[in-house]
């Protein structure tokens, strides 16, 4: 008898739109494999009436996921939630997300940030928590509708020096839908390289109110960025993260390699004066962990600071 496996993506946007959208699409006729999309409002009745729209380049597809439902109680336990939405949502969607939990079910967050495993594992002690991130530039573009306008779309997940036969299955699932997905035993280096671009890239975007391009342009913005990247550089030190030596030039590289026009999406949410978004995770984080190492993080504690006014925190 062959057992179905489950699956929840929580969170159905630029991430979780782009790979929940082609394992939707791969597996919509296998009896066997359960796609189901956690969404809400407009967007989650579009999907359910017309079917979620992926586009990429010149080539698209509308896919059906198993259910689209913001009813946990509706899917019932699930081998695997990937988990999509914003950082700040992580607690919120992991407790309302429960009935579909049980002591087998794999969480796999690839949210911004390198905190998501211990503050799932907060909630959930005795699942597996993976660690994961993404390299993708993919957006909601309206209800119904992602677009990825990137020449990069890689997903890397795991744990240090871990690997069973679960794992394997979900990358094995990840291949078959062509996401270029890649179980590693060394994730942490993985999650930390990301987010030594990710942290000062937000930070400095939102700060001066710049697209990357503009960054990348004004020496002394950039001099600002790349002292963000040495302080987020020697926390990962402090904490033992086995990092690339070059980290900092391969920072710049990957920044240098983006569209002028990119930024991030803590700088997109300032910009829209959203109620919520990303400064805890991704400029505090670097200040509080610091502290407990009697780090100097001297640039980030005055950005925090302007940012924690332009939130009106």
């Amino acid at each position: 008898m062959v057992t179905k496996t489950k699956i929840i993506i929580a969170g159905i946007g630029g991430v979780g739109g782009y790979f929940g959208g082609l394992l939707s699409n791969h597996f919509q006729t296998n009896k066997n494999i359960e796609i189901n999309f956690f969404a809400r409002g407009g967007h989650l009745k579009e999907i359910q009436h017309n079917g979620l729209k992926v586009i990429k380049g010149d080539s698209e597809f509308i896919t059906q996921p198993t259910l689209a439902t913001d009813n946990p109680a509706e899917m019932g336990i699930v081998d695997f939630i990937i988990i999509t939405t914003k950082s700040y949502d992580l607690e919120t969607i992991v407790q309302q997300l429960q009935p579909c939990i049980n002591q087998d079910t794999i969480i796999l967050p690839l949210l911004n940030g390198v905190d998501c495993k211990e503050r799932i594992k907060n909630i959930l002690p005795d699942n597996i928590v993976l660690d994961g991130c993404v390299y993708i530039v993919s957006r909601l573009k309206q209800v119904g509708v992602i677009e990825n306008s990137g020449n990069i779309q890689k997903l890397y997940f795991g744990l240090d020096n871990f690997v069973n036969d679960r794992l394997l299955l979900l990358e094995s699932l990840f291949k078959k839908a062509n996401i270029e997905a890649y179980l590693s035993k060394n994730i942490s280096k993985v999650i930390w390289e990301k987010f030594i671009f990710l942290s000062p890239t937000a930070t400095a975007t939102s700060y001066f109110d710049n697209c990357i391009g503009e960054l990348i342009a004004d020496n002394e913005k950039l001099t600002t960025t790349v002292a963000l990247i040495e302080e987020v550089k020697q926390l990962a030190q402090a904490k033992q993260i086995v990092i690339s030596d070059d980290i900092t030039e391969k920072t710049l590289t990957k920044l240098k390699m983006l569209p002028f026009e990119s930024t991030s999406s803590m700088h997109s949410d300032f910009q829209s004066n959203k109620p919520t978004n990303e400064l805890e995770t991704l400029t505090g984080y670097i200040i509080n962990e610091g502290q407990k190492y009697h780090l100097k993080t001297p640039i980030y504690i005055k950005i925090y600071e302007e940012l924690k006014k332009k939130s009106g925190i």
